[in-house]
């Protein structure tokens, strides 16, 4: 169930019990939402993680085998998801710098995107969906135009960063030329 993108980078997607694509303005293709686990130099990193009843023991064995602290970050505030059973499992630390991850505001909210610098891997929530066709697409989930707006240029500055992988919350990921997906999703 969890996949390795690269050595240190894993991915699983599971449904949410809350969140219906449909109700979303999406097709049933996004009816899973995902999370990420990261081995960085100094912790296990678990992004937005959503932990199913029958996950829980391949987490464990993944925590154990890093033998790091655990972190848990959230892309945006309403992504608690597991957040706070895998905080009191592993006694993790929720939030706070971790070396060789960055946050990039969004500016929707308090929503960031996380840069993962060993893997050269993005992290998205919901401002960077996949577009289910092997690329990006920006959030259809926008107030307005201005709001919209001011997502698109708040993560051009992503468009400076090496990223050759791309992991949304919703939607596929890019597993290579995620700079250019994003450029084009910015673009469009």
């Amino acid at each position: 169930m969890i996949e390795e993108i690269r050595p240190g980078l894993k991915r699983w997607a599971v449904p949410h019990p809350e969140f219906d694509p449909l109700e979303g303005g999406l097709d049933e293709s996004y009816g899973d939402v995902a999370s990420v686990l990261y081995s960085g130099e100094e912790a296990l990193v678990l992004v937005d993680p959503l932990v199913p009843d029958e996950l829980w023991s391949t987490l464990d064995a993944e925590v154990k085998q890093s033998g790091k602290p655990v972190v848990v970050l959230t892309t945006i505030f309403f992504h608690e998801r597991s957040r706070e059973s895998v905080a009191r499992r592993y006694g993790a630390r929720v939030g706070g710098h971790v070396a060789g991850v960055s946050a990039f505001s969004a500016e929707r909210g308090d929503e960031v995107a996380f840069w993962l610098e060993g893997p050269h891997a993005l992290v998205f929530g919901d401002a960077i969906l996949g577009d289910q066709a092997g690329g990006l697409r920006l959030t259809p989930w926008a107030r307005d135009a201005a709001g919209l707006e001011r997502t698109r240029r708040a993560l051009e500055k992503l468009l400076d960063l090496p990223a050759e992988i791309a992991l949304p919350s919703h939607g596929d990921p890019v597993l290579a030329n995620a700079r250019e997906a994003l450029a084009r999703a910015l673009c469009a």
